[in-house]
């Protein structure tokens, strides 16, 4: 059903006070009204409307991991929608074959049919196998090198993405080539790799950085590391806003290098749920504190929404609305290809948040139907 919408919208020039209108295929008919400061925009009783969250990096949600499978990702699909995210990207953990081809069995019908009051399953985020042993973070060691025949079987089944791998490991490099004529994004993480292995690795086709100073060699003046080669070279990168993967000064040095950083939650199904013991993938791991963690303390993912990355970045970070939209929907949806997700744009699809002054949640709508907030997982 056609919807209108009354409020500080922001479309492509910025924010106009007026309408925006949905139609029956569930996509942007039009915006009008007359433009509109940021600063108006936050002092107004209005709500706001913003495109709708793009989370690139999702393992799980309201107690399910994407390794479960079965229907797993739907329901981790709907406890993301229920925080603003209208469009994610399952993502899977380094694992046995056995594990992965369980996994992408229950992803097949999650990427093909959308769920009612959830978000959009886009594809598959394959964080893993092709990593380094030696950086495995929260991973479980079941890592080996790049596989085409195994990444054409499980593709198959459901689409691959984004493929993140470690460029250092033998014929990871080479391989990239490959992986980029076959139509995957290639992106760099989970690494012991210097400044020179992650610039070879964009000369041959990779485009972005995984979870950007996590999982990988960190800045220094006379050895710049994996972190500094992406400072210095890349155009997209994704990093985690919860501030606590990244030092609030490490986010905005990210900031300002990288034109097109943009925000992932590394969101696991402790997301949403009280503290208490959860599975990410093989491994088992304790939400406390805000945080997930091994049983060694190491960092195992997040609890992070988008409508809180949103919070973050404008109320602690101190961006304005506009970036911060772009941060958190469009250059994710750009990097993927998609000039109809992540934005509010005639012809585009109707996926949107709408806001309150506070930045919190009023409605979500997703290819133009709201998901009905009151009664989301």
């Amino acid at each position: 059903m056609s919807r209108t919408l009354r409020g500080h919208i922001l479309g492509p020039q910025g924010f106009v006070d007026g309408t925006i209108a949905f139609d029956d295929a569930g996509r942007v008919r039009g915006i009008s009204g007359s433009s509109v400061s940021a600063g108006a925009v936050r002092d107004s009783a209005l709500p706001m409307v913003l495109p709708g969250f793009v989370d690139l990096h999702v393992h799980g949600g309201g107690g399910h991991d994407i390794m479960e499978g079965g229907d797993a990702a739907l329901k981790v699909a709907a406890c993301h929608a229920a925080h603003g995210t209208t469009a994610l990207l399952a993502t899977t953990m380094t694992a046995p074959a056995a594990d992965l081809e369980a996994a992408f069995a229950g992803l097949r019908s999650a990427c093909a049919e959308r769920a009612p009051r959830a978000a959009r399953v886009l594809g598959v985020h394959l964080e893993g196998p092709y990593i380094n042993a030696g950086k495995l973070g929260a991973q479980p060691d079941f890592t080996r090198p790049v596989s085409l025949e195994e990444l054409a079987r499980l593709n198959a089944v459901a689409p691959i993405r984004l493929i993140t791998l470690a460029p250092e490991v033998a014929q990871n490099l080479e391989d990239i080539k490959a992986l980029v004529a076959a139509g995957y994004i290639v992106q760099v993480g989970h690494t012991l790799g210097s400044y020179e292995d992650g610039v070879q690795a964009l000369a041959h086709g990779a485009r972005g950085f995984t979870h950007l100073f996590n999982a990988m060699t960190g800045m220094h003046h006379r050895a710049p590391g994996m972190a500094g080669a992406a400072l210095a070279h890349a155009r997209y990168a994704e990093i985690i806003p919860d501030l606590l993967h990244v030092h609030p000064g490490a986010m905005r040095v990210a900031l300002r290098a990288i034109p097109c950083l943009y925000c992932v939650t590394d969101s696991t199904s402790a997301t949403g749920m009280p503290d208490g013991e959860y599975r990410l993938g093989r491994q088992a791991v304790t939400k406390c504190l805000g945080g997930v963690r091994l049983a060694d303390g190491t960092l195992a993912g997040s609890t992070l929404t988008m409508d809180q990355a949103l919070r973050n970045l404008a109320n602690d970070l101190g961006l304005d609305l506009a970036e911060a939209s772009m941060r958190l929907s469009t250059h994710a949806a750009d990097y993927l290809g998609l000039p109809d997700r992540g934005r509010l744009a005639p012809g585009a699809w109707a996926d949107a948040v709408v806001l309150d002054r506070d930045l919190k949640l009023k409605d979500v709508f997703v290819e133009g139907a709201s998901i009905d907030l009151a009664h989301a997982a």
